[in-house]
């Protein structure tokens, strides 16, 4: 970058604006060092531009995923002036009352598209409403289901101009995955929609449930093999489904520093990767339909943008060089995005704030080579029934970031940056090293059975909230500027949400007048019989569970009798012990 001679004179610069200007700054201030930096050419000596950034779209991919942001921002609704999507993440009480919801956003907001669609815990962890383990909880942090007409229920919102083939459905589900998705499949069919028409995409991340997360079933392996049934699945029938979301998100929020996201997701995605190569698939067949769900992000601004553009840079190596994919496609951390949702950012405290903390991502977004965005509501601390005051602050925050201030004009503006370009490289080193680790364990499921991710989280966790008690991580009106002269601002709701949260106390018993009334109308000897082949499949790990899945939900078979017949076979994933 620069000759050798002229690195030497500017590191003597440097040592004499050290000595002169900036000691005489820091001494009127009573300071012996300064609590900002300055970088130069000598922090990034052998810098080449092509080996280390590349071209948007091109490998390594650090600039940015895609050559242009155009299609990126038809995906976050920043060209249209709709958000492609029925309605943002969100499922509530029963599948009718989803059902509603999804058709007001509709008429009332014109709203398009398909679901984001969240389950409640029982559905997460395959338990049926009328389960002891399910009590209190069904319809509560998202939308129950039980049976496949739950999800004709719940479909009847998407019919005619908005039927399953000309939407994309996202389901974030992981444990029972391919249960609900032999439902969608199964409607499909009793709509006359051939598979290979479907588009959507199911999160099936389960690693990062073991490591972070809870919502898992059954043990490490077989759970692998459930991920391993819907990449071949979808590929030979389901050719636009995507068939995994990889997750990075829940990992940050459990706890995980910046670093260790990506790490950790990286080297789940290097054993799904190798899931599908082990299964007989060609590399680059499957992972055009890779995707991986976009970064939880702190507010440490610069060193967020050097860990997005790590990432990628990482990712695409792994795939060129480690996995031999020959597709630039392959080598894409495709759908990561930048620095993404700062959801354990936000506060309960001072709420309205959190819009100025969506915003510093959302230029962070856009400075790490990926749109701009408004970040998730601000009251979205509160739970999934966030105002919809709060999600037209978002949208619109977005739109100002892209329209007015132009931040969609220019990928990656701080490549070539002396200290972001350092930062990066110093970020790479720092995620290889955990992967490497984790490579040396025996890959990914290893490291979870042995805890090492877990424990891992935890510890970074604890530090986290240690240094926010202490106040040495500040966290503006939680830990200071607390005074009794400091105002509490806050805000109230003048549109009425559609769901109303008090609706939940009378779910539960819907859901399970519902649930009785249909194990009442069904053939119960079709249901055994249907449970009976799903068990003899499971116990040949070769085979694909997917199609006898399909044919127990045919016969309105629930997803706890279908969890618990593979739970027989499989056993139940007992959780590690991070204090062991």
């Amino acid at each position: 970058m620069f000759d050798k001679d002229r690195i030497e004179e500017i590191e003597r610069k440097r040592k004499e604006w050290e000595e002169g200007t900036l000691k005489k700054s820091l001494e009127r201030f009573g300071l012996k060092e300064s609590p900002t930096k300055f970088y130069t050419p000598t922090d990034l000596r052998d810098f080449d531009f092509l080996d280390k950034v590349g071209f948007p779209g091109e490998y390594p991919f650090t600039a940015a995923e895609y050559p242009s942001l155009v299609p990126e921002l038809r995906v976050r609704g920043g060209v249209s002036s709709l958000l492609v999507r029925a309605s943002s993440y969100s499922g509530y009480g029963t599948a009718e009352d989803t059902r509603d919801y999804y058709n007001y956003m509709r008429s009332a907001y014109g709203r398009r598209g398909g679901p984001n669609i969240a389950f409640d815990l029982p559905t997460q962890c395959g338990y049926d409403s009328d389960s002891t383990m399910a009590r209190g909880e069904v319809g509560k942090t998202g939308v129950s289901v039980d049976t496949l007409r739950d999800f004709e229920l719940l479909y009847e919102a998407f019919v005619g101009d908005h039927d399953l083939d000309k939407i994309a459905s996202n389901f974030t589900i992981n444990a029972p995955c391919n249960v609900i998705l032999a439902m969608y499949f199964t409607l499909a069919e009793k709509r006359g929609i051939p598979l290979d028409k479907l588009r959507g995409t199911p999160q099936n991340d389960i690693l990062k449930e073991f490591a972070a997360r809870g919502t898992y079933v059954f043990p490490p392996k077989p759970s692998m093999r459930m991920v391993r049934d819907t990449i071949t699945y979808c590929t030979e029938h389901v050719l636009s489904m995507n068939p995994i979301s990889i997750c990075g998100y829940h990992i940050r929020e459990a706890g995980a520093t910046p670093v260790q996201m990506v790490g950790f997701t990286l080297s789940n995605a290097i054993a799904y990767v190798q899931l599908g190569i082990d299964a007989g698939l060609d590399v680059d067949t499957f992972m055009r339909r890779f995707t991986f769900l976009v970064w939880s992000t702190g507010m440490d601004f610069f060193k967020e943008i050097a860990r997005a553009r790590a990432g990628r840079r990482i990712w695409a190596k792994i795939m060129k060089e480690r996995f031999g994919a020959k597709n630039p496609r392959s080598w894409m951390l495709r759908g990561a995005g930048g620095m993404g949702i700062p959801t354990h950012t936000l506060t309960a405290q001072r709420p309205l704030n959190n819009i100025a903390r969506c915003v510093v991502t959302g230029i962070g977004n856009a400075m790490s080579g990926a749109p701009p965005f408004g970040g998730v509501p601000y009251d979205e601390p509160m739970g999934l029934g966030h105002s919809l005051e709060a999600q037209q602050l978002s949208l619109d925050a977005g739109r100002i970031m892209q329209f007015e201030a132009k931040l969609a004009d220019v990928i990656d503006p701080f490549a070539g940056s002396y200290y972001v370009e350092s930062l990066t490289d110093e970020a790479e080193e720092q995620i290889w090293g955990i992967i490497n680790k984790i490579d040396a364990m025996g890959g990914a499921v290893d490291a979870i059975e042995k805890g090492y991710m877990q424990r891992e989280i935890a510890r970074s966790a604890y530090q986290y909230q240690k240094e926010v008690e202490t106040g040495e991580r500040v966290i503006v009106g939680v830990n200071r500027f607390t005074g009794e002269q400091e105002l509490e601002v806050l805000t109230s709701r003048l549109v009425e949400h559609p769901y109303d949260p008090k609706k939940r106390a009378e779910a539960e018993e819907k859901q399970l007048k519902s649930l009785a009334q249909v194990k009442k109308e069904r053939d119960d000897g079709q249901v055994q019989a249907t449970l009976r082949r799903l068990r003899e499949e499971a116990k040949d790990e070769g085979g694909n569970l997917i199609p006898p899945i399909m044919e127990a939900v045919k016969a309105y078979a629930t997803i706890g009798e279908i969890c618990n017949v593979l739970r027989e076979v499989f056993g139940e994933y007992e959780a590690y012990n991070v204090t062991a």
